[in-house]
Order: C-alpha cells, then structure tokens, then sequence
C-alpha cells in the first residue's frame, strides 16, 4: 500500500508563496526553505524523508518496517496500529493457549520431557508478546503527541525541529485531537501550513 508517496513537483498543488520563498520560522535563528530530497530531487514537505529502501519520499515519514517490507507513513500509519492491535491480540491469545497446555506431573524431570516443546512455545510467545505490546505502546504515545518515530528520535538533526527544545512540538494539538485527527481523519494534512501558521488546513 502507498505509505503517502511524495508525487512530483509538478503534480503537486501549488504551495502558498511565503513557503516557496522560505520565511523565518518562529523562534528560528534563520529562515528556512523547504528542501529538495538529494536522492529523488521532489520538493519535501515538512515531515517527509526519503526512504533508501523504498527509494521514495514519504510524507509524514514514521519508519521503514521489515514486517510489512514497506514504510510506513500518513496514509497507512492507522492501518499498521491496526495490524499490531491484531498481532497484540492472537499473542495474547496463543500464550494463553500455551500456558493451559501444560501437564502436571510429580516431578520436574518429568514435568519438563513432557512439556519441554510446549514450553518452548511458551517462552518465545512470551517474548512476542512483550515486543509487539512495547510496539504499540510506544506508538500510541506518539501519536497521542503528533510526533513521529524519526522525529522523536531525530530530534535534534531535523531542520524544522531542531531549533525547539525536546519538549515543544509544533505540530501537538492536544492528546484527545492528536488521536482524532490520526484515526478519525483520511485527508492529506498541509503540515507547513499547521507548521507556519499554527492552523489546521486540509488539502
């Protein structure tokens, strides 16, 4: 599925003439233009990066996932919270499967040559579990911020972020419309116009 492919300049709508030009952003020490990707020469919106797998842009660029083999971005961002609410789900599901599985038996040599794969199972569902509820967890913490996994960790190398401290975010509506807006809406967000004018325009 298409992550929110950045499309080529020239199909892209027009953008305002202050953001074409570049203008200082508050409290930046100096202006800022919105850059051209040095491997696919498109015009980046703000919150987009260019993946060296996928060797595409990505608007609002969450990371690249190796279980999907694709990014994963704005357009299938919810569709990927779904997938792990579902993997979050049959693991809960298997381990408990798992753990009535086991007999008992009088001794802990037998107990083990009796369960020993069962056990197995167990342990690696366990671990499973853990990953992917760690997953999730992270990533509704994120939205709930309306911040990225690649800005969250790339804070400080990011050129519309780096100038805030670690606490500010520009793009942060509040947790309850941070997790409206991710779930409940499917238009395409005009991040430099919330960027610049602190407005929340649809395209």
């Amino acid at each position: 599925m298409d992550p929110g492919y950045v499309l080529s300049d020239c199909n892209k709508k027009p953008l305002p003439t202050y953001l074409e030009q570049g203008v200082m952003i508050p409290e930046a020490p100096s202006g800022m233009r919105l850059r051209r990707c040095g491997y696919c020469l498109l015009q980046q919106p703000i919150r987009a990066r260019h993946c060296k797998t996928c060797h595409h842009c990505v608007r609002r660029f969450d990371h690249h996932c190796p279980w999907i083999e694709n990014c994963v971005g704005e357009r299938n961002h919810p569709l990927f919270m779904l997938y792990l609410g579902v993997q979050f789900l049959v693991l809960l599901w298997a381990f408990r499967l798992t753990w009535s599985g086991f007999q008992f038996e009088a001794s802990w040599t037998e107990w083990l040559k009796v369960n020993i794969f069962l056990l197995l199972a167990f342990i690696l569902t366990g671990i499973f579990t853990f990953v992917v509820a760690l997953l999730l967890g992270c990533h509704c913490y994120l939205i709930s911020c309306n911040v990225t996994t690649w800005e969250f960790m790339s804070h400080h190398r990011i050129s519309y972020l780096k100038h805030y401290d670690s606490d500010t975010n520009p793009f942060d509506k509040g947790i309850a419309r941070n997790l409206w807006d991710f779930f409940c809406k499917c238009n395409r967000v005009a991040w430099e116009q919330v960027y610049f004018r602190g407005t929340y325009n649809i395209v």
